[in-house]
């Protein structure tokens, strides 16, 4: 299985709320999110990334629908950053270029994003004044 990222170093990386991602992948099926049941946090891969970084660039630079920049994303990614469609129209990606700078952001965001704190609270943080 592929390395996979927390919400909230997604969020670092590509410059979004933490709460934006969630939406969006509550919403929207994203190609390399790992999703379980309910209460499990959600992982992201460097696909998932990487379809969710053109398609905020798409919705920012086009004013396109997030639905329609999403399905863009996965077409240019599963087709080497190359889409022709119908009528002439012609969009095209330097997805290695794309790639490596969504990576750079990545490096930054793992080493200052927050870890996920793991289990039960300990007795000492309920919040009352001892």
């Amino acid at each position: 299985m592929p390395r996979a990222y927390t919400v909230a170093t997604a969020a670092l990386a590509l410059g979004v709320s933490a709460k934006w991602i969630d939406n969006a992948l509550s919403h929207h099926t994203v190609k390399g999110v790992v999703q379980q049941r309910q209460g499990i946090p959600r992982r992201i891969t460097i696909d998932g990334l990487l379809i969710l970084s053109i398609a905020l660039q798409l919705t920012a630079e086009l004013g396109s629908t997030l639905a329609n920049a999403l399905y863009l994303s996965h077409q240019l990614v599963a087709n080497g950053g190359r889409l022709q469609p119908l009528h002439g129209l012609k969009i095209e990606l330097d997805l290695e270029t794309f790639r490596n700078q969504l990576l750079s952001r990545l490096e930054h965001a793992v080493e200052v994003a927050p870890l996920p704190k793991r289990g039960r609270p300990s007795k000492n943080t309920t919040g009352r004044l001892e």
